[in-house]
């Protein structure tokens, strides 16, 4: 249907409704909501992007979270992307999988939580627009939750069957990946096998192959419900294997990543009353390695690492009519464990820990009300969390050096445990849409705490959680919590032709965490830290501090639908981050950026040819020794066909030109066995095609 809208540069959701659908409940004024998989989204305020009709641009996505308004990719690896939003990232962001919220194995971030959604297995990532919402846990910003397929409760008694499925290839990295689910349900009981498969060579660019970027992944698990006359009982159970994966921007390559993921929900309706708890659990065990993946450095400069995370959590909540609206109140509960321990495999006497058996407790209560408030439509709610932190012993091998040894010594003499109570609160209007035309405006006022490595990391090495820049960190005890302050408005407007959604927002954040200068004389080694850090080649390291900072921008995605089989859509976003506190301007932002396209359209075809054009990125951060970008423009041209009922067929050449360009937020290279220099930002993929055919019912 012509009226019928979608932005993120012309991509359309050309698929069939069934059992494993995405059902959309939430305000759009709230959320965008890119459609992996299920029925066209109906709505023309919010997002319809989808892998299923737009380049693959491998399993991870976080490519897809890029394609909205504000968002951007932290390309850290193929399977080690982090999703950026408005200027923040990593665990500032309020990410989950499947409503699951968990803590990441790896220190320096090589399983951020969207590597946990292989996008074979996801039906949709709702992103929250501007600010999570407090009944969704805390968070300094956005967030986003990764929906997974599955087959839903059906109408009668009688059991449907149903599946999902998903089968893909890319010439530029000779890769494949295969997933879905397969399952049956009825209106009592619902039960899915969920399953994908995915492994991918070293990817080529316009110059060569980019060294150290294979990956290798596979996931299994369970999905199943059953109603009573006591409630609504759900369980969810996965294992998710990670192989051998090359991480080109990081010190070491991933060797594996095991994981466990556990879920127990209920729901229930007492009297008016909807009653929701759930109990979770994850397990990561995870190894890294600097010598099977790359050339080694010699035998005594050999480094493996052994890390693991487990983290427990449970929630309740009660959402009732009060005062003409909903009122929902809850408590949740998260406890992490993180423990990471270095060793030389030719040498039992060289081991170390640098985050030494650390647990991050977190409780909290939060009220959130929606209803009218004179014109507006609005969400209000505030949350509050006490935080405790403590680390158990940093121990030293015998082969190691005096200078660890001391600093070892002063960490367990410091007092490393404490806690912290942060506060949160939202308050979100919007009017109801009239004429096409809906005014949105939103204050907040967020906290995050500082995460392990920023707190505990006494050991001056790469680990940086995900930064992947080459730099030397240590961390800082007296760490306090970030403090955001929010404003945005916008507007949503749209027509049976065309739509638009410009957004400003502002963020002032106080005790902001980022790297500074180790001490007053940097370059200068007359301490310990500098001392180990220019052996190990940084000779200016980096302390993490509180400083104060700003983020500001605007971003919008709008569209027009011609008479007759053209369209064009387009996404742009612009973020500027600065200190306040210093002459200089934050790290790891991203430069302008505008994703535009042009769909030709017919019954069970279309064609788009899209181009993303990036700005240079010349306002870096001198403090942490960040290079400029040039600009570049990417070209991509791909297609759908409706073969069938159920059957699509999606094809297409991405990088049509074959542009050499490296993307501002990639890490730089630290394998040597690649045509891509050391000490250099990752390109992206040169010109390959891609190929996926999926299958519902």
């Amino acid at each position: 249907m012509k009226s019928q809208l979608f932005c993120g540069a012309g991509l359309m959701a050309l698929s069939v409704l069934s059992p494993a659908a995405y059902a959309r409940t939430s305000e759009p004024a709230l959320q965008d909501v890119i459609t992996v998989t299920g029925s066209r989204q109906q709505v023309a305020t919010e997002l319809a992007v989808t892998p299923d009709s737009g380049p693959l641009q491998g399993g991870d996505i976080t490519y897809l979270a890029a394609r909205t308004p504000g968002g951007a990719r932290i390309a850290n690896g193929e399977l080690s992307g982090q999703m950026a939003y408005r200027g923040l990232f990593g665990e500032r962001l309020n990410l989950r999988v499947d409503g699951q919220r968990f803590a990441s194995g790896g220190p320096n971030l090589m399983d951020p939580v969207f590597h946990y959604a292989p996008a074979p297995l996801v039906a949709a990532l709702v992103i929250d627009r501007g600010v999570s919402p407090v009944s969704e846990g805390p968070g300094l910003a956005g967030g986003a939750d990764a929906v997974f397929k599955r087959i839903d409760y059906a109408a009668g008694d009688d059991a449907r069957f149903g599946h999902d499925l998903t089968v893909g290839a890319r010439s530029i990295n000779d890769s494949v990946s295969a997933g879905g689910v397969i399952g049956a349900a009825n209106d009592t009981w619902r039960f899915s096998l969920l399953g994908a498969y995915e492994e991918g060579d070293n990817s080529d660019y316009g110059d060569g192959t980019i060294g150290g970027t294979a990956f290798e992944r596979s996931v299994y698990g369970l999905s199943t419900g059953v109603k009573t006359s006591f409630g609504d009982f759900g369980l969810d159970l996965r294992r998710q294997n990670t192989g051998p994966s090359g991480n080109p921007p990081f010190p070491m390559d991933i060797q594996y990543f095991d994981t466990d993921f556990a879920r127990l929900t209920y729901t229930s309706q007492i009297g008016s009353a909807a009653l929701e708890a759930s109990v979770h659990y994850t397990d990561v065990a995870h190894l890294m390695d600097n010598y099977s993946l790359r050339p080694s450095s010699g035998m005594m400069a050999e480094r493996a690492s052994h890390a693991d995370a487990m983290t427990r959590g449970a929630d309740i909540a009660l959402a009732f009519a009060q005062a003409g609206g909903e009122l929902k109140i809850g408590l949740d509960a998260e406890e992490s464990d993180h423990d990471v321990m270095i060793i030389n495999p030719n040498n039992a006497g060289f081991v170390v820990t640098p985050f030494p058996d650390i647990t991050l407790r977190r409780t909290g209560v939060f009220a959130e009300w929606t209803g009218p408030v004179g014109p507006f439509q609005s969400e209000i709610g505030v949350r509050i969390d006490r935080n405790d932190y403590e680390a158990g012993e940093a121990s030293v091998g015998p082969a190691l050096p005096l200078g660890p040894r001391m600093l070892a010594n002063a960490f367990n003499a410091a007092a490393t445990d404490g806690g912290e109570t942060t506060a949160d609160a939202v308050a979100r209007f919007w009017t109801p849409a009239e004429k096409g035309l809906s005014w949105r405006v939103t204050l907040a006022r967020k906290q995050t705490m500082p995460g392990y490595i920023q707190r505990y990391g006494w050991l001056p090495i790469n680990a940086s959680g995900g930064l992947a820049d080459g730099n030397i960190y240590v961390g800082n005890l007296a760490l306090d919590p970030e403090t955001a302050w929010l404003a945005e408005a916008g507007v949503d407007f749209a027509t049976a032709r065309a739509y638009v959604r410009p957004t400003l927002f502002v963020r002032q954040i106080e005790d902001y965490i980022q790297g500074v200068a180790y001490d007053a004389t940097p370059g200068v080694a007359d301490s310990p830290v500098e001392m180990i850090a220019a052996m190990s080649g940084d000779p200016t390291p980096l302390r993490w501090a509180n400083v104060d900072a700003r983020l500001y921008g605007f971003d919008l995605d709008a569209g027009y639908d011609f008479t007759g089989p053209l369209r064009v859509d387009g996404v742009f976003s612009y973020v500027r981050g600065e200190r306040r506190d210093f002459d200089d301007h934050l790290y790891r932002i991203a430069p302008p950026n505008l994703t535009a396209g042009v769909t030709w359209e017919e019954t069970d075809w279309s064609a788009t040819l899209e181009m993303r054009a990036v700005a240079e990125q010349t306002d870096v951060s001198v403090t942490n020794s960040e290079a400029e970008t040039p600009g570049h423009v990417v070209l991509n041209l791909f297609g759908t066909w409706e073969m069938g009922e159920g059957v699509r067929v999606a094809a297409g050449v991405e990088n049509l030109l074959d542009q050499v360009y490296r993307d501002h937020l990639s890490g730089y290279n630290r394998n040597a066995d690649s045509d891509v220099a050391l000490g250099t930002r990752v390109p992206g993929a040169g010109r390959g095609v891609f190929v996926r055919l999926s299958l519902t019912h």
